[in-house]
C-alpha cells in the first residue's frame, strides 16, 4: 500500500445515526472535509455544527494537516453530527496514541448512549397517556 494512500478510520454512532470517518495524513493548510461526497459546510449548513465536527482536530492540533471523509447515514442532523464527532476523535486515536488523552478530556471520545424509548402498550408514545375522559 502506497503511505499516501493510507487512512486511520473511526465508527461514530448516536441515537439512530451512524459515520465512518476516515483521515488521510496530508500535508497542506486547506482542511478536506467531505460528508457523503459533499463538502462538510453543505452537508452541514447549521451554524455550529462546523465548529462541533471540527473540535476533535481542533483540541488535536491537526486541524488542516489530515484530510476527513466521512459515510453517514440514518438519524437526524444533531444526531449525524455527533456521530462524525465521535467517528473522527476515534479516528484521531488511531492515528496518534497520544491524542487520547485531550480529546477524552474534552468530551470527544464518550458516546452519548440516549436513545429514543420503546412504545408501551396501552400509552401512545413511550410515556404519553391518553386523554382522561369522565365520561
Amino acid at each position: 500500500m502506497e503511505e499516501s494512500m493510507r487512512y486511520y478510520e473511526g465508527i461514530g454512532r448516536r441515537k439512530r445515526a451512524s459515520a465512518r470517518v476516515r483521515i488521510y495524513p496530508q500535508p497542506g493548510d486547506d482542511l478536506v472535509f467531505t460528508v457523503n461526497g459533499k463538502d462538510v459546510k453543505d452537508f452541514f449548513p447549521r451554524f455550529g455544527d462546523f465548529q462541533i465536527l471540527t473540535g476533535p482536530l481542533e483540541d488535536a492540533g491537526l486541524m488542516g494537516k489530515v484530510s476527513v471523509t466521512v459515510l453517514v447515514d440514518g438519524g437526524g442532523i444533531t444526531g449525524q453530527t455527533a456521530a462524525v464527532r465521535l467517528g473522527l476523535a476515534r479516528a484521531l486515536v488511531k492515528y496518534d496514541e497520544q491524542l487520547r488523552s485531550p480529546l477524552r478530556s474534552n468530551g470527544h471520545l464518550t458516546r452519548d448512549p440516549r436513545i429514543k424509548e420503546r412504545k408501551k402498550p396501552g400509552l401512545k408514545r413511550a410515556r404519553k397517556a391518553p386523554t382522561y375522559t369522565k365520561r
